[in-house]
């Protein structure tokens, strides 16, 4: 399997300012998320990166990126109809080949010398299908990501075999269809923000747009077609995703990235001081 494009999805109407916003980086540098998102696409070995946008964006989203701008292809997203229409705008870039896609509002800190990316490659290529980067994710975060069951692949550590698909499932609904074993309790696999897709995705994803077409598409909806008509499996990353489009989304994600870089002493002393102080004014 060979995996030559990615594809960020950055045009949803509420989230498509978060990659222009600048954080420090694990070398201490300003960089934008876009230039972070890219970073971490081409540490993984892939070069063309199609952008999905909202029309008008083209020239943030360029200065944005940099000398990087030139990796980039965008794409624009004509209309608001969800996430699974804007990963469909990319069908022409990917055409009829696998490919890398992750979403614009998510930032990725491996505990590897791979990056997350670059996991999830490793492992479409060394068992020839879809893969989707997930994580434990506590319940009380089921209403922000999309989520799976199945069961583990054997002798495969963190790896799983994907039977069903729901996004942003209710606790009830979790408990029913998306405990897996050796979970630990109120745990579930959740969407990374990442995946390895084949071109059935794409396929799936025009099906549904075309069949309801009033209806926003959801690329967990694609997925779970995907799970019923080939092999397609869930890769526990050893990393964490850092969605920016949270609350305090953009200050977590900052303070991960600074903690494990060369910043690290400075920013702990820093945070001791901060919360001495807090507890001082709270005394």
């Amino acid at each position: 399997m060979n995996i030559a494009k990615a594809l960020v999805t950055a045009a949803a109407p509420d989230q498509h300012t978060l990659p222009l916003q600048r954080l420090v980086d694990q070398q201490g540098v300003e960089r934008t998320a876009l230039q972070l998102i890219i970073a971490e696409v081409a540490a993984a070995g892939v070069d063309e990166i199609g952008v999905v946008i909202r029309p008008g964006d083209e020239a943030a989203y360029r200065a944005a990126a940099g000398e990087d701008v030139q990796r980039l292809t965008f794409l624009p997203q004509a209309e608001p109809r969800g996430y699974g229409h804007a990963v469909f705008c990319g069908r022409d870039f990917v055409g009829d080949e696998p490919f890398l896609h992750l979403v614009g509002d998510h930032l990725y800190l491996s505990r590897t010398e791979r990056p997350c990316a670059a996991q999830l490659i490793d492992a479409a290529k060394a068992h020839g299908c879809a893969v989707s980067a997930v994580q434990a994710t506590r319940e009380n975060k089921l209403p922000y990501f999309g989520a799976i069951g199945g069961r583990a692949v054997p002798q495969q550590t963190g790896l799983y075999e994907v039977t069903t698909v729901v996004e942003k499932p209710t606790p009830t609904v979790a408990e029913q269809q998306l405990i897996i074993g050796g979970q630990r309790a109120g745990y579930y696999l959740c969407f990374f923000g990442m995946h390895v897709l084949t071109p059935a995705v794409m396929a799936a994803l025009g099906e549904l747009l075309e069949a309801e077409s009033e209806r926003r598409a959801q690329l967990s909806d694609a997925l779970a077609v995907l799970a019923a008509r080939e092999r397609y499996l869930a890769l526990e990353v050893d990393g964490a995703r850092y969605n920016i489009g949270e609350k305090y989304g953009i200050l977590t994600a900052q303070l991960a990235t600074a903690l494990s870089g060369v910043d690290r002493d400075q920013i702990l002393t820093e945070l001791v001081e901060l919360l001495a102080g807090a507890a001082g004014d709270r005394a």
